[in-house]
């Protein structure tokens, strides 16, 4: 019977959820988010027109008492009418788009998940794959490449939560200023990214842990040799006409 450490277990476990969750981190616009109340001008107008459009209130005093969601991630800005759904997005522009720090946590990000999903496919060859015994030195390779896709990714979403209110707020006369203020706070989104780069570190930490090669039994014939029962040296470890497979060896 075959058994798989628990490390590498965890490891493979934890690893590609970490990469599920930042990825869905990465394409989604709930990075920050901030709500105002909708104003009788400027973009705001379009959004007005459209919640009449709706029937969502035809008089102006219930379009006033609207309120309006502003939503930005790495790649997409959305607004949205909240309580309806009246919604706009597109691509990040302007300012935003322009700031170093967005650029850079862009940058890490997409390393990050590159770095994790090379680790991930070590790690799944070196646990097992066509052999009955692990190769440890390619999933410890894989569990690296894992933990410094972890460590990138937070130290991207560190560069953006410390910077949150201040991402686009260079050019006065464009972008995000046009709107209303809005108060920014972290949104889902980031939450997101912070368990997924936890999950990356712990699962290829995991699998770091596996490299060592642990202590095999020693051979009652020859105490001086030490022997693996899975290399099947020893007659008397291992019975006749028995297969037995120590993973953990």
């Amino acid at each position: 019977m075959m058994h798989t450490p628990a490390s590498m277990v965890m490891g493979i476990v934890f690893a590609p959820l970490g990469l599920v969750l930042l990825f869905t981190a990465a394409i989604t616009p709930q990075w920050r988010e901030g709500q105002t109340r909708l104003g009788m001008s400027g973009p705001i107008s379009l959004l007005r027109s459209g919640v009449k459009g709706q029937g969502m209130g035809v008089r102006s005093g219930s379009v006033e008492a609207l309120l309006l969601v502003r939503s930005d991630g790495l790649w997409e800005s959305c607004l949205q009418v909240e309580h309806s759904e009246l919604k706009q997005c597109w691509p990040v522009a302007g300012p935003y788009q322009r700031d170093r720090r967005v650029r850079l946590t862009q940058g890490l990000v997409l390393t990050s998940l590159f770095l994790c999903g090379t680790g991930i496919v070590l790690a799944c060859i070196g646990v097992r794959c066509w052999t009955d015994l692990p190769l440890r030195g390619v999933a410890a390779t894989g569990g690296l490449l894992v933990v410094m896709g972890g460590l990138l990714s937070l130290t991207a979403l560190g560069v953006y939560t410390h910077n949150l209110e201040g991402l686009g707020m260079e050019d006065p006369h464009q972008g995000i200023s046009r709107l209303p203020h809005l108060n920014l706070h972290p949104a889902g989104s980031l939450y997101f990214g912070w368990l997924g780069s936890c999950l990356q570190v712990l699962g290829g930490s995991a699998l770091l842990f596996s490299f060592k090669r642990p202590k095999c039994p020693t051979c009652p014939s020859y105490p001086e040799l030490p022997v693996c029962p899975a290399c099947r040296s020893c007659p008397e470890i291992i019975k006749p006409d028995t297969d037995v497979y120590e993973i953990s060896c």
